[in-house]
């Protein structure tokens, strides 16, 4: 990629949010809403760590009708709820897509399936309710951040009718838990100190992909030694062989956990990148009758 290529996305993505207004610090959620009424399935208490939650983002000006659920990474430890979260819900509102990020439950208080489940429930909730939250029922995709890309790979290699997402974006994603290159702490945050092969084999995304997984972008660095690249690339790889439509970009510098990467001219375009992909699937426009 050019300097003048680098330069004009740059630009674009600060007119984005020039014309949005958007705050990328400063809330604009309507509702927190829990992903089950009462007891969430395997609670162990009552307190907030044990309550499963979507927060809606919608955005001021709706461009289209495709919703996106953000899961924040952490190592399945802790949840980068700010720049992993309320950031990217106001990134999506700006370009006029419904957001909501998801608070899931954490290890080493909740192992798998706990973390799939709430994934799983949160794309059968906003599906169900789409009329309400101003949604395509066929338009709702999943977006992760690290280990919660893990879990946004999860869901769309295990899912029911109701729980499959429409598309998936995955940034810097845990991908494998049997690599050389496994994100160790998000392997014992998720299934414990002494994991079980088969079931970490199980939870390796690049053996899970069919010809029905979503279509998916990814987006990672070389330079990324917490959760290396090649996660990314193996994930996309299998894709490609599978027949699924997907979009790999590994920038060359940049440290693990950057966000959307906005005080760096250089990385800062991967989110123009990600809506350019949006619009070439048409999801950033209501589809035509």
């Amino acid at each position: 990629m050019n300097a003048l290529r680098i330069l004009t996305l740059f630009l674009a993505s600060a007119l984005l949010f020039a014309q949005a207004g958007a705050d990328l610090t400063h809330s604009t959620a309507t509702k927190t809403i829990r992903l089950w009424e009462g007891a969430a399935p395997g609670a162990l208490g009552n307190g907030d760590a044990d309550i499963p939650t979507l927060t809606w983002y919608p955005p001021a000006r709706a461009s289209g009708d495709a919703a996106v659920i953000v899961a924040p990474g952490g190592g399945y430890r802790n949840l980068a709820s700010n720049h992993e979260g309320r950031q990217v819900a106001n990134f999506l509102n700006a370009a006029g897509l419904t957001a909501f990020v998801l608070k899931y439950r954490l290890g080493p208080r909740y192992h798998h399936p706990v973390e799939l489940g709430d994934a799983q429930r949160a794309i059968t909730l906003v599906r169900s309710r789409a009329k309400e939250f101003g949604v395509a029922e066929n338009r709702i995709g999943i977006m992760g951040f690290s280990a919660g890309g893990h879990l946004a790979s999860s869901v769309s290699t295990h899912y029911d009718a109701a729980s499959r997402p429409d598309f998936a974006i995955l940034v810097y994603p845990v991908i494998s838990l049997t690599a050389p290159y496994t994100h160790q702490g998000s392997l014992h945050n998720l299934l414990g100190d002494t994991p079980d092969p088969k079931l970490a084999q199980e939870l390796s995304s690049e053996f899970q992909v069919t010809a029905n997984t979503p279509p998916t972008f990814l987006f990672s660095t070389s330079a990324d030694t917490t959760v290396p690249s090649e996660n990314s690339v193996a994930y996309y790889l299998a894709l490609h062989k599978a027949g699924v439509p997907a979009e790999l970009h590994i920038f060359q510098n940049g440290p693990h956990g950057v966000g959307l990467a906005l005080s760096d001219p250089a990385l800062s375009v991967w989110p123009t990148l990600l809506l350019d992909w949006l619009r070439l699937r048409g999801l950033l426009t209501k589809p035509q009758p």
